[in-house]
């Protein structure tokens, strides 16, 4: 019996083994997988960093760029404002000279019969009064463009 138990025994050692080597090959085909696997790995990493590389530098010429578009907006504003201010001046100049040539119309405007008839002057008188009225919005509205003229220029020559 001795020789039977050692048999036995040899013959479970050699099913080990077997079982070992077939645990072995299938070991090292997973490690040739992964092996394969870092390659395609290690490639990929190295694509990752030279997409990344130049996403920074696409950023840092966009951040560029901003700057450079802030600085001629800023400009653009700041143009756009004076030029904002100048035509309000412009506009309130020109209802000034609206308000004055429409009181130079008035005047100028021949006076119409009143509703009362003893009020009424004669027509020579209306002709006479119209004239002075004419002249005085003439003379005033000339005055208020010496003045307007002088506060414009520094010098105080009119245009």
């Amino acid at each position: 019996m001795s020789h039977s138990l050692g048999i036995v025994i040899e013959g479970l050692v050699a099913v080990l083994l077997v079982l070992t080597i077939g645990y072995c090959m299938l070991l090292n085909k997973r490690l040739k997988k992964l092996k394969a696997d870092e390659q395609s790995l290690k490639a990929t990493i190295g694509e990752l960093i030279t997409v990344t590389e130049i996403a920074e530098r696409a950023i840092g010429g966009l951040k560029h760029t901003v700057r450079d578009v802030n600085e001629n907006l800023g400009a653009q504003i700041n143009a756009a404002t004076a030029l904002a201010k100048q035509l309000k001046a412009q506009l309130a100049e020109g209802d000034d000279v609206v308000r004055r040539l429409s009181k130079i119309a008035i005047a100028a405007r021949p006076l119409t019969a009143s509703a009362d008839p003893v009020e009424a002057p004669a027509p020579a008188a209306v002709g006479r009064v119209s004239a002075a009225r004419a002249n005085a919005a003439a003379a005033q509205a000339f005055a208020e463009r010496q003045a307007f003229a002088e506060r414009r220029r520094p010098d105080g020559i009119a245009a």
